[in-house]
């Protein structure tokens, strides 16, 4: 299946200029959602860790899965003020505007390997900021999943030092 061809394209948003990768096409069509989970989830088979991470809110819709289906814990990441335990913090740049994203701040452990799942990389903010929150806490990430890669933005530049892999790239 070619999962490309279930992604909407709509342009300018969420600003002027901006060609928005709209995923909400695959996760209706039944196929294309359990296609995109399998083809995420094959990227992390035969890997060692302890937990996937996912972003709100479209990490968390691949992640759970993947978690579930690998035996594995799920830990979310989610906007400020949306965890109810003390978290820990970090604020980065979109490619439209700025956030804060959170963790608990005992989610992970020092030494816990995790694997990072998310819908798309673009600039790289989001995800430059949870590798931040992880290594803060001590985790090690072993791998980081994307379902969409921007390769004319500087997602992946920034996370080089990391194993990043994506099912489908622009």
């Amino acid at each position: 299946m070619d999962l490309k061809n279930l992604i909407r394209d709509v342009h300018d948003f969420p600003k002027e200029g901006i060609v928005f990768k709209d995923i909400t096409t695959i996760l209706q069509d039944a196929d294309g959602l359990k296609e995109s989970v399998d083809q995420m989830q094959a990227r992390l088979e035969g890997l060692d860790f302890d937990y996937v991470i996912g972003p709100e809110s479209r990490g968390f819709i691949f992640g759970v899965p993947i978690a579930y289906n690998m035996n594995k814990g799920f830990l979310p990441v989610r906007k400020a003020g949306k965890l109810p335990y003390k978290t820990k913090s970090r604020t980065y740049d979109l490619e439209y505007g700025s956030a804060t994203i959170e963790m608990h701040i005992d989610a992970i452990k020092p030494g816990d390997k995790v694997v990072i799942v998310d819908d798309l990389l673009a600039t790289g903010g989001t995800s430059e900021a949870m590798v931040q929150l992880i290594e803060d806490l001590g985790g090690i990430i072993v791998k980081m999943v994307f379902l969409i890669e921007l390769s004319f933005l500087p997602g992946a530049k920034k996370l080089e030092k990391y194993d990043v892999e994506a099912v489908i790239k622009y």
